[in-house]
């Protein structure tokens, strides 16, 4: 899957099906492969719909979210909207004037409530006295659209439609002349430059804008960004104004053609299983904007390329990649800038559409619905199933590993990140996350920095992860400069044995630490999970012919405040409130055991770790055996020996006995549990 994907990466801007000029040019002739028929005079739902969406809203899982829109604090937004908006400000301020706009609106066309409608009649006002709806320009004059511009068209598209004849003519008018100068040309611009990023003439930020950090160099951003989130929040914004505006505007079937192209180009960046590199929380925002382009086009012009990504398949991405965790009822397995599950309003559409079990559990159970669309799509007539073990191990395409004991807060969960490079990552490579009665106990550290100039943007880095160092130092990673694009460290897993009570699972990451230190011959780590709460970590690091010290990193979970680490000459215990977790070290070479935190000022936060570092050597034998234990019980009784290059630990644990033999000296080691 990786070499396919990085062909991918460096052919899509060249590869892309059909022909679609800059709008600056003359429109070169395209003939659709099938014929416009259109189907609804609405873009997402009918009058007829209102009455589901009504009671929708009244269900459990939706009636807080609605009750947040309909109790906004509209006397503290009317005021940002009259006296504290600045038109030169669209990273904070347009934003959140879209936002309003887009709850608003919605609100109004469900409930009628007049105070919105006013509400969403001033934000309208606002956004159109804007000069630009975004801030990069493309050679120092056009604009070109990210995230602000192709957001603000759909609001505006869908605000006017909702809003419907509460708006004059002339308002209307606007909004639709609006879009065609300052949306849609933006997010023209920005697909036309990620397809011929030859052709593009400098892309860089508007020197009107406020924002703070135009300090990243983005020369390469037509090809960086064609292989992220940000490319589809065009292609949604592009799209939606198409159909809006088809056979109203001189350009909207060119629009229609450049969406429908970059939406098909862009498809392979879910895998096919449905995984998504840059990691669960862009996973929802990613899928939901695709999808509301691909849902539109359909309701409107009868266009149907509802399949073009594996949706059930990405709803069990996004399932499997959930860690629920007592406080935390969005938490997941956040490799990279993942932070939360983020949004699964996609999963109602998913459900809708595929008549999805699986689907509708995960709209009705896991994370949050935080958009308005979730209540749009829900169909109460879908079933509901909660997963079994069917789905509680996973080697996505993407060579992520999950492995895990249900979907309760309480249940276990064990991931490790392998795979291959992607947008948002970190210097993470064989790192893992380990969750077991309710609280993280192998953390990845939440929340580090995107511009390179902040301090915890070294939470990026390999030595703020569960991972292995050399000599002190990570694998290799890019500086920042072009923002949190990819780097070029790869990792592969080379074994996986999943089981109902016990996952063995191997992964190499030789290449990615090799870029640094060309010395080195191997980086493995295997990982043995004895379901519920047992875990062994067995890393071998080998040189080829100068001896190295070795250090294994432990992040300590601490965003609370409640994080503990003690150490010993055998191995250290990580505490949380709920749990805690023993690591016992068994390796023949000398040692040491200490714990640290991150070089972080503590007004950002306090980021502890374990390390355990042990002595030069070519080749390098770890194992760390893990037991979780609930707070306030006793952890079991760890033992090991050796015959030859046969390690056995036998573990005793919550009436698990198990013994584990690992053959060390071999590349993929064996490994026998009885």
């Amino acid at each position: 899957m990786i070499p396919s994907r990085r062909k991918f990466l460096n052919t899509a801007a060249l590869t892309m099906a059909g022909v679609a000029l800059a709008p600056r040019r003359t429109l070169a002739a395209y003939v659709p492969d099938d014929p416009i028929l259109k189907k609804s005079n609405t873009l997402l739902f009918d009058q007829s719909d209102i009455a589901r969406i009504q009671a929708t809203q009244k269900l459990p899982r939706f009636a807080s979210y609605w009750k947040t829109m309909m109790t906004a604090d509209l006397a503290a937004d009317t005021k940002f909207l009259r006296a504290e908006l600045r038109l030169n400000n669209h990273v904070a301020d347009l934003l959140r004037a879209r936002q309003i706009l887009e709850r608003s609106s919605f609100v109004y066309a469900i409930s009628g409530d007049k105070n919105h409608l006013e509400i969403s009649k001033l934000a309208i006002d606002r956004i159109l006295e804007y000069k630009k709806w975004d801030y990069f320009l493309e050679a120092g004059e056009f604009t070109f659209g990210l995230q602000r511009a192709p957001e603000t068209t759909i609001a505006m598209c869908f605000a006017q439609e909702w809003l419907g004849d509460a708006l004059s003519d002339t308002t209307k008018r606007e909004i639709e002349k609006q879009i065609g100068e300052k949306g849609a040309p933006a997010c023209y611009r920005t697909l036309y430059g990620m397809k011929y990023p030859d052709r593009v003439r400098g892309w860089g930020f508007d020197p009107e804008s406020d924002y703070a950090f135009k300090i990243v160099d983005m020369s390469r951003w037509p090809l960086i960004l064609n292989a992220t989130n940000l490319k589809v929040i065009p292609i949604a914004g592009l799209g939606v104004a198409a159909c809006l505006l088809y056979n109203k505007h001189p350009q909207a079937e060119q629009w229609l053609n450049l969406a429908r192209q970059s939406a098909r180009a862009f498809a392979p960046m879910f895998g096919s299983d449905g995984c998504y590199d840059e990691g669960v929380s862009y996973w929802g925002y990613t899928a939901l904007y695709y999808t509301l382009f691909l849902e539109v086009m359909y309701r409107t012009l009868g266009i149907d390329e509802r399949n073009l990504i594996n949706y059930p398949g990405t709803v069990r991405y996004g399932l499997q990649m959930s860690m629920p965790t007592e406080g935390t009822p969005d938490d997941c397995v956040n490799f990279g800038d993942a932070s939360t599950v983020g949004d699964v309003s996609v999963a109602a559409w998913v459900a809708r559409r595929h008549r999805d079990p699986i689907a509708q559990y995960v709209v009705t159970s896991i994370s949050e619905v935080k958009t308005h669309y979730g209540m749009v799509w829900y169909d109460p007539t879908v079933e509901v199933k909660k997963p079994g073990p069917e789905l509680y191990d996973v080697r996505f395409d993407n060579d992520i590993v999950v492995s895990r004991t249900g979907w309760d807060k309480k249940d276990s969960v064990v991931g490790l990140r392998s795979g291959g490079p992607a947008n948002h990552e970190h210097a993470d490579r064989n790192s893992i996350v380990f969750k077991a009665y309710g609280e993280r106990l192998l953390h990845d550290p939440l929340h580090a920095a995107y511009p390179y100039t902040l301090p915890h943007w070294i939470l990026r880095l390999t030595a703020a992860h569960t991972a292995v160092l050399i000599n002190g130092k990570g694998h290799q990673y890019h500086d920042g400069h072009e923002g949190t694009n990819a780097s070029w460290a790869e990792a592969k897993v080379v074994r996986y044995q999943p089981s109902e009570k016990q996952l063995v699972v191997t992964s190499d990451a030789t290449d990615a630490y090799r870029l640094v230190n060309p010395d080195v011959k191997s980086v493995l780590r295997t990982l043995v999970f004895l379901k519920p709460d047992i875990l062994l970590v067995f890393d071998r690091v080998t040189l080829k012919s100068v001896k190295s010290k070795v250090q294994l990193r432990f992040q300590v979970y601490n965003g609370d405040g409640k994080g503990e680490s003690d150490v010993n000459k055998g191995g250290f215990v990580i505490k949380r409130p709920l749990a805690s977790l023993r690591g016992t070290i068994v390796t023949p070479a000398p040692f040491e055991v200490k714990s640290g935190t991150h070089a972080v000022p503590k007004d950002i936060g306090v980021y502890p770790f374990v390390e355990v570092a042990a002595d030069k050597s070519l080749d390098h034998h770890i194992l760390t055996v893990f037991t979780a234990q609930q707070a306030g019980k006793e952890h079991g009784k760890v033992t090991s020996t050796s015959k030859g290059s046969v390690w056995t630990a036998r573990i005793e644990h919550n009436g698990q006995v198990k013994s584990v033999s690992i053959n060390v000296d071999e590349d993929i080691p064996a490994v026998n549990i009885a």
